[in-house]
């Protein structure tokens, strides 16, 4: 029989709804030896929490974070709050024995994310970091590929996640523009994604060099928030407050294997809703990929005779693809909230049968000095040695 694994999630909101229905959809999929049980979700707003508990299938609810990692029906704790919750939810977790799954990225500082290693490594649980994008299945087929020598020695690594939801200067001062919530902007936001990315395609990151602006300095003062990303705008008059994170962030990156690499993230690209793409260039091919059009990988190889050379498309929906068999008949694309049921699906898989899981909380750490040494090359103008920090 299938180990039941009692399941806490703090945060009913965008990423509360995607992990709620990871959580649901998941058993009917895959066989992870283990059934996520539904037992808590966890908001302030008791009127709001509690309508998502009913709405989203789960048993019950809690106002407090502090009151769901107490307790003793809790196997497993879902963090999905803003970045500034982030290590007191997970160091209590991990006092209290719980094994923790996370939102990206992983703390708001390098000091935080350090911090919550440490804990979840002495309290011998398991830990993840919800970086889907590594549980595309065309993602995981360019590493596949990668790891069978497809595309040769790795010489390029260009990235660029493209939003544009905040163009409109009247958009106001949500949570994701506020330093001590969000940590970052695009930068934590986005970037974050595209740096996991790399290290998982290509390899450990050496050096960094950065640039930030923050185009908008001040925004309306929000009179509610609603559950995704905007707000509900009244009438009258509006308070501005001012906007303490980039806008957009750009750096260039070494490698610690020789390759180089360039990084852009920005929620000021019109036309752009969620455009995060790279391309990886080798001795021997290359690779590309978009995840607008998250089923298809682009494949370039040299070895092709010359009269055929060009990059083809490879519609990753084959049983033979990482993940696919256990969904639909070939032909049949798959969506982008079924990467959290991967990712639920890998986790619960880890805690029953012992295994490690990855993206950890390490390598949450990794993508944070990143991050922060990008931060830190933008402020002093200079190269940044990751190994500096």
């Amino acid at each position: 029989m299938p180990k039941e694994i009692n399941v806490g999630l703090v945060g009913y909101s965008f990423m509360g709804k995607a992990h709620s229905h990871a959580y649901r959809d998941v058993e009917m999929f895959f066989d992870s030896g283990a059934v996520p049980v539904m037992k808590a979700i966890c908001g302030r707003n008791e009127v709001a929490v509690a309508a998502a508990a009913k709405k989203f299938g789960w048993e019950g609810y809690e106002t407090s974070w502090k009151k769901l990692v107490e307790r003793d029906d809790i196997d497993l704790v879902d963090i999905s709050t803003p970045g500034d919750s982030h290590r007191d939810i997970a160091v209590a977790a991990a006092a209290a024995g719980k094994h923790i799954f996370c939102e990206k990225p992983l703390a708001n500082t390098l000091a935080e994310a350090r911090e919550m290693l440490d804990a979840v490594q002495k309290a011998k649980v398991k830990h993840m970091v919800a970086f889907n994008y590594r549980r595309v299945p065309a993602v995981a087929l360019a590493r596949q590929l990668i790891e069978e020598g497809r595309i040769g020695k790795i010489y390029h690594w260009r990235a660029v996640y493209l939003q544009d939801w905040i163009m409109d200067p009247n958009f106001p001062l949500v949570w994701r523009l506020v330093k001590k919530q969000a940590g970052s902007g695009p930068h934590g936001d986005l970037n974050a994604h595209i740096i996991d990315l790399a290290h998982y395609l290509v390899g450990d990151i050496s050096d960094v060099v950065g640039m930030d602006t923050t185009f908008i300095k001040e925004r309306p003062m929000p009179e509610g928030i609603d559950a995704s990303l905007g707000a509900r705008v009244g009438g009258g008059r509006r308070r501005m407050g001012r906007v303490t994170v980039d806008d957009a962030t750009l750096f260039l990156a070494r490698f610690k294997n020789g390759a180089i690499g360039s990084f852009e993230a920005t929620r000021f690209a019109g036309g752009r809703r969620n455009h995060n793409r790279f391309e990886i260039n080798g001795s021997k091919g290359s690779l590309a990929f978009n995840l607008e059009k998250m089923n298809e990988l682009q494949f370039y190889s040299r070895d092709d005779e010359p009269h055929m050379q060009g990059f083809r498309e490879i519609v990753v929906n084959e049983k033979a693809h990482p993940y696919i068999a256990a969904w639909w008949p070939p032909g049949h694309i798959i969506g982008w909230e079924h990467t959290f049921v991967h990712e639920v699906h890998d986790l619960l898989s880890s805690i029953v049968r012992g295994k490690p899981v990855h993206p950890d909380f390490e390598d949450g750490v990794r993508v944070q000095a990143v991050l922060e040494g990008v931060s830190l090359s933008a402020r002093e103008k200079r190269w940044v040695k990751i190994s500096e920090l």
